[in-house]
């Protein structure tokens, strides 16, 4: 028994701001945004918009396009550094929304690694039988958690959702995962806030230390890539696609150097979506789905690290 993916959805808020519009609110430049970051513009929640809103839009378009009925779903995992709220979990009040009727359902925090944290216990759950139709959403609305005075992070993220319906099959699709963390780390990357008697405690903002983050980025992802090529007896050439977390370009076509991968086989979405975190590497799936570049039957590689530091990938047939 296999899972594969069989619908993708996305969506991403109708507010776009671009790198000019920045310039009016922080000391930068667009010159100085995209040869740092690669990135153009990001999409902006509205203040009535919340992250299950998000969520379940991309969500409905991965059940439609997954030819499935809302009730067919029997699991819903949501990757979000960014709930609704402390509790209930986005994943029970997505569940709500769409009128899915009784399953688990649950929120996964890994940050940026979160959709492939996600991808990883949807696989196992349905690998044993416990689910049959999993819908996995990664979303965010990280403009509610920036300090817009900050250009070092408020330059970079964006809002958006990004979904997938994974089912049971005969056919491959999920070959090898591989998960990983280190909280050793955990200070380089992170919102060290928390609510004290109705108080926020400590900084509710992203902090991070750029450096550091991108040279452990490079370094894990194409340890991650080797990693699941050699555990599926693969080799780089055979790969079709390589989806990396969004972060930045830089990262992301320093991997592809690393793995000798040419370019063309890197998606990239970070110019207009900027860093979504848990949405990213569905968000570019779905774009890449939707405008006919991916096709049945190629090898993809996602790659996500995030604030933790957790990382890891999946190494699938689409």
């Amino acid at each position: 028994m296999y899972s594969r993916i069989i619908g993708t959805g996305s969506y991403l808020p109708k507010k776009i701001v671009t790198n000019k519009d920045l310039e009016k609110l922080v000391n930068t430049s667009d010159e100085w945004i995209v040869s740092r970051s690669g990135i153009k513009q990001r999409h902006i929640a509205e203040d009535n918009e919340v992250t299950s809103d998000l969520a379940g839009k991309a969500a409905q378009e991965a059940i439609n396009q997954a030819g499935l009925n809302n009730d067919e779903i029997d699991l819903i995992v949501v990757a979000t550094t960014t709930p609704d709220m402390v509790f209930p979990s986005t994943a029970c009040i997505v569940q709500s929304k769409l009128n899915i009727p009784t399953c688990p359902a649950f929120d996964v925090q890994a940050v940026c690694s979160g959709f492939v944290y996600a991808l990883n216990i949807a696989d196992l759950f349905i690998k044993s039988g416990q689910a049959k139709n999993v819908l996995i959403i990664g979303a965010e609305i990280y403009s509610r958690i920036l300090n817009w005075k900050d250009r070092s992070t408020c330059v970079l993220f964006g809002d958006g959702a990004g979904a997938v319906v994974l089912t049971g099959s005969e056919c491959p699709g999920i070959l090898k995962t591989s998960l990983h963390a280190d909280g050793t780390l955990h200070n380089h990357l992170c919102v060290p806030g928390w609510v004290k008697g109705g108080e926020t405690v400590g900084s509710p903002m992203v902090q991070m230390d750029g450096g550091i983050v991108f040279k452990f980025a490079v370094k894990v992802f194409e340890e991650t890539a080797r990693e699941l090529l050699i555990a599926a007896g693969k080799r780089v050439e055979d790969l079709n696609w390589f989806i990396p977390h969004q972060a930045n370009i830089r990262i992301m076509e320093s991997t592809a150097k690393k793995l000798n991968l040419p370019l063309e086989k890197l998606i990239a979405t970070v110019d207009h979506h900027g860093n979504t975190s848990a949405a990213s590497i569905p968000l570019a799936l779905d774009e890449a789905v939707r405008d006919g570049r991916i096709k049945k039957g190629e090898l993809m590689l996602f790659a996500g690290v995030g604030g933790g530091f957790t990382w890891g990938g999946a190494l699938l047939e689409f």
